[in-house]
């Protein structure tokens, strides 16, 4: 078995590795002010404009899109070494389009939507956001409640969706919406390209989350969707959805490592240079146990997230080992995150660091695409059904 990545993507990777040194980290600094002062961490629109001109110059646009669209057509393993690197600032920031949106659009969209909206979604023309969870159906989408009714070459949607991800800049939603009669079923949920000025399409109020990020809660008021806009076959909206969700819990995983392997570096400049008692922190055997566990983890969670990548892209069944990914590096960074913050003592519970910003984003993905609890039923599931 070779482990070793193709000459191209470690290209990449070190191409990656250089913009978010040269782009990104040097933001840091007005990002933590700014959350500091309550403003939020999410780069202004100036900043964004700025970086999106320097990625589309350098070629980064749509990496994982067709290249008929514009863009590379990178599989899955070179990705993880991008998301990786995006994730070793802080400064959270993604390439266009959202690779996860763009996917469930690839893989399920007609030839005018992928017109009408993923090929601007590619150069990076509109923004897109994924619209599912409800007040009382978050984790167990089955739930939802909200409905979308055929009338005439339209579907009219009603209903409330809460903790919508980038909606405030989104030019557009992928909204799921129960079509079928039997509430808690999963079959009768379809998806929809939901145009964000649709009359009826209300933001209700903007909620903020931890590490000054914000999500979003909308109203659908007899909201009227073109029966065109329906994505995939009515009833089935979960398959489009599968195909999204390897796609983000990949990209998560990645960020997590990006994330860790930051803190480790931090440990590891700091501990030599730090003494108590008259001796260096790296002397401390506590200290050397946590960077080895640190190392040790980061490198585990590179070569699973690698491995669930393998499969997405050879076609090999990675339910499992997309749960085991996002569980797994989801808490690995949070710990050696956490450790990181502990090592800088004092400093490192100030918001003059970038520790508390990359803590917050590793609880806040615990949570995301799924509760880990709900990812390790999945796992449990799987085992026993294989059990032997």
């Amino acid at each position: 078995m070779n482990f070793e990545l193709p000459q191209e993507y470690r290209l990449l990777n070190e191409s990656i590795e250089r913009f978010a040194r040269e782009e990104l980290m040097p933001l840091e600094p007005a990002v933590l002010q700014r959350e500091a002062q309550g403003q939020g961490s999410e780069l202004t629109h100036a900043e964004q404009a700025r970086i999106d001109a320097k990625a589309k110059e350098l070629g980064f646009w749509g990496l994982d899109c067709p290249e008929e669209l514009g863009g590379s057509d990178l599989p899955f393993l070179a990705m993880v070494g991008v998301h990786e690197r995006l994730a070793y600032s802080a400064v959270h920031y993604e390439f266009s389009p959202d690779s996860a949106n763009a996917r469930m659009l690839l893989l399920n969209g007609n030839e005018m939507q992928k017109a009408q909206y993923l090929a601007p979604y590619v150069r990076g023309e509109i923004r897109g956001a994924i619209v599912i969870s409800e007040p009382g159906a978050g984790a167990d989408p089955s739930g939802m409640a909200t409905r979308a009714v055929r009338d005439g070459d339209h579907y009219v949607i009603n209903g409330r969706k809460i903790w919508i991800s980038f909606l405030g800049n989104a030019d557009f939603g992928l909204v799921m919406a129960r079509t079928g009669d039997q509430r808690g079923a999963r079959d009768g949920i379809s998806a929809f390209i939901v145009d964000t000025k649709t009359p009826g399409f209300k933001i209700e109020r903007r909620i903020p989350m931890l590490g000054g990020r914000f999500t979003y809660e909308v109203v659908f008021e007899d909201c009227h969707v073109p029966a065109g806009n329906l994505l995939g076959v009515e009833g089935k909206g979960f398959d489009p959805m599968k195909d999204r969700l390897g796609s983000r819990r990949i990209q998560m995983a990645s960020w997590c490592i990006g994330r860790a392997q930051r803190a480790l570096d931090m440990m590891c400049d700091y501990a030599p240079q730090r003494k108590t008692f008259g001796q260096p922190l790296a002397d401390r055997q506590a200290i050397q146990w946590w960077i080895a566990d640190a190392a040790t983890r980061i490198h585990a969670c590179r070569l699973m997230v690698q491995d669930a990548a393998w499969r997405l892209d050879n076609g090999v069944d990675a339910k499992s080992q997309l749960s085991m990914v996002k569980t797994f590096a989801t808490e690995m960074s949070w710990e050696v995150i956490d450790h990181a913050m502990q090592l800088f003592g004092g400093m490192g519970m100030t918001k003059e660091m970038p520790l508390h910003l990359m803590a917050t984003e590793a609880r806040l993905m615990r949570v995301y695409e799924g509760p880990n609890e709900v990812h390790r039923m999945v796992v449990a599931r799987n085992a026993l059904a294989g059990a032997r």
